[in-house]
C-alpha cells in the first residue's frame, strides 16, 4: 500500500492511501499500528511528507561509487550522521538556499529512506525488518562548503539547513 500524507482544504491532516488511478483513500486509526483504509475520498489540498518524522538519522558513504567520485575513502564502518527534524520538506516544496550563513556548494543525492514503525533498541539483525514500517525517497541535500571545508569535519553543520531534507510523496 502506497501511503499518503495530506491537509485537507480545513487544514486537518490526514493519512490516505493512494489509489491505482491517482486518487487517495482516507486511512483512519494509528498508521503506525491498527488503521482501517476507509471508502471516503482523502480531500488532498497538499501533499506533505509522508511521516513526520522524530529524528532522521543517516549512513554517509555507503555507496561506493559516491565514495569513489568525492574522492572519499570508503569506511570500514558506517559513519553516522543526523538531520534535524527542520530539515524536512514536503514533495514539490522549494529547498531554501541558506543566505546567513551562504553556501555555493548545494549538491544533493537520492536516498532510500526506511521508515521504523515501532520502537526498537538492540534488535537482532535477524528481526531488524519487523520494525520496517515501509520505505520512502529521500533527497539528502548538503552544502558541501560547510559539510567540509567549514564544518570542522562535522558533516551536520553542511546537512542541518532547512528544507535539507525532502521526503516523499508516498
Amino acid at each position: 500500500m502506497k501511503i499518503i500524507r495530506y491537509s485537507d482544504h480545513k487544514g486537518s491532516i490526514h493519512y490516505g492511501a493512494e489509489q491505482p488511478d491517482g486518487s487517495a483513500r482516507r486511512i483512519t486509526g494509528d498508521i503506525y499500528g491498527r488503521h482501517t483504509v476507509t471508502a471516503e475520498k482523502a480531500d488532498v489540498a497538499q501533499l506533505l511528507a509522508p511521516i513526520a518524522p522524530t529524528q532522521i538519522l543517516c549512513i554517509g558513504l555507503n555507496y561506493g561509487r559516491h565514495a569513489a567520485e568525492t574522492g572519499a575513502k570508503r569506511p570500514e564502518r558506517p559513519i553516522l550522521f543526523v538531520k534535524g527534524i527542520n530539515t524536512l520538506q514536503h514533495p514539490g516544496g522549494p529547498i531554501e538556499i541558506p543566505t546567513h550563513l551562504a553556501s555555493t556548494e548545494v549538491d544533493y543525492e537520492c536516498e532510500l529512506a526506511v521508515v521504523i514503525g515501532r520502537p526498537c533498541k538492540n534488535v537482532p539483525r535477524a528481526r531488524a525488518l519487523d520494525h520496517v514500517l515501509g520505505y520512502t525517497c529521500c533527497n539528502d541535500v548538503s552544502a558541501r562548503d560547510h559539510q567540509i571545508r567549514l564544518g570542522g569535519g562535522q558533516w551536520c553543520r553542511g546537512k542541518f539547513f532547512d528544507t535539507f531534507a525532502p521526503l516523499g510523496p508516498c
